[in-house]
């Protein structure tokens, strides 16, 4: 506990509740106001039942226990939770970041539908500093989000040119209206899924014996799971998210090994690896299913993919080790941030 800081259980400072909700064939496509669900904005409608800005926390499904902020007007739908501040002792924009930084894993409850309740969120304790000190614990953590978003946005619009360039020397993989020759996925490539490391060789940190990488289906640090010493693979290759984030297509140059859910694509003909990464990015793979969507190798075996003259991949990734460069040089800084940012969460809320 902090100095100076009182701490109360979040029901005292908030009321908590969820809001009534309207269903996705309610939603207009040009309504005046955002609809916002578990995680984010979903839609439009004609009507808005906020009237101010309002904390959100995603309370059921993976992703329970993120925060949003909704904008003024706006429909909030049931399946986020409201907590809104009873008093002008706490702010919006403090508590996010506290809800943001504090562990929320003792109220979270269900092991296949995890979800949060106004029961157990009610007893969470957080901290209440003077207003002064939020609003400059809230200045700081700001302006590293402002870096770390400003970052990320640059990382973006540099993976946006490299597939325009893409687009412009080779065409929409699907349409082929540059009449490349085109083999199906599993005739030019190996393809297979991940699977389970076993306990006794899977390490959360790098060691000198467990340095071979993990990956699984992820976003966050390439989708780094952990360290194992087994190389179960060792060619250059790209991964493609079969669950979670689907479709999402990752370039991997060194040993690792690929968790289970995660789909391996190994040229077995001449092919540019960079090519290849930018092919299947451009096919934009999508899942099936309506519970648990998910990817499987036999729903991309048969995918047609163009080759285009090997010459030509090969010029096409001369042009992407100067895209790849720079974001090399933005994402080492962006990391330095996140660390920075992440330390500072934890110096003020744990």
């Amino acid at each position: 506990m902090r100095e100076g800081w009182t701490y109360k259980k979040l029901g005292e400072v908030c009321e908590l509740y969820q809001p009534q909700t309207i269903s996705s064939k309610e939603l207009i496509e040009d309504g005046l106001y955002p609809v916002y669900g578990a995680n984010g904005v979903i839609g439009r409608y004609d009507k808005y039942n906020h009237e101010h800005s309002e904390l959100l926390m995603t309370c059921r499904g993976a992703t329970c226990g993120t925060i949003n902020i909704s904008t003024p007007f706006a429909w909030i739908n049931g399946n986020a939770m409201v907590i809104h501040p009873k008093s002008y002792d706490i702010t919006i924009p403090f508590l996010a970041f506290q809800l943001r930084g504090i562990d929320l894993s003792d109220i979270i409850t269900g092991a296949a539908q995890p979800q949060i309740t106004r029961q157990t969120l009610t007893n969470k304790k957080i901290g209440v500093p003077s207003l002064q000190e939020q609003q400059q614990i809230v200045s700081e953590l700001d302006l590293l989000s402002s870096v770390i978003e400003k970052q990320k946005a640059q990382i973006e619009e540099l993976d946006k040119l490299a597939q325009s360039i893409f687009y412009d020397m080779f065409g929409d993989p699907v349409e082929n209206e540059k009449g490349w020759e085109v083999k199906k996925l599993s005739e030019i490539c190996k393809l297979f899924a991940g699977g389970d490391v076993p306990k006794e060789r899977f390490s959360k940190t790098k060691t000198e014996e467990y340095k071979i990488p993990i990956f699984s289906n992820g976003i966050e640090e390439h989708g780094l799971y952990g360290y194992t010493d087994i190389p179960k693979v060792k060619d250059k290759c790209i991964t493609i998210s079969g669950r979670g984030t689907i479709g999402h297509v990752e370039k991997r140059c060194e040993e690792f090994y690929p968790i289970i859910r995660l789909l391996c694509v190994i040229p077995i003909v001449p092919m540019n690896i960079s090519y290849l990464t930018h092919y299947a990015k451009a096919k934009n793979f999508k899942g099936n299913g309506v519970a648990i969507p998910q990817l499987t190798v036999p729903m991309i075996k048969n995918s047609l993919c163009p080759l285009p003259p090997l010459e030509l991949q090969n010029h096409f990734a001369k042009k992407m080790e100067s895209i790849e460069y720079q974001k090399e040089l933005i994402q080492k800084s962006l990391d330095e941030v996140e660390v920075l940012y992440n330390s500072r969460m934890n110096f003020w809320f744990n």
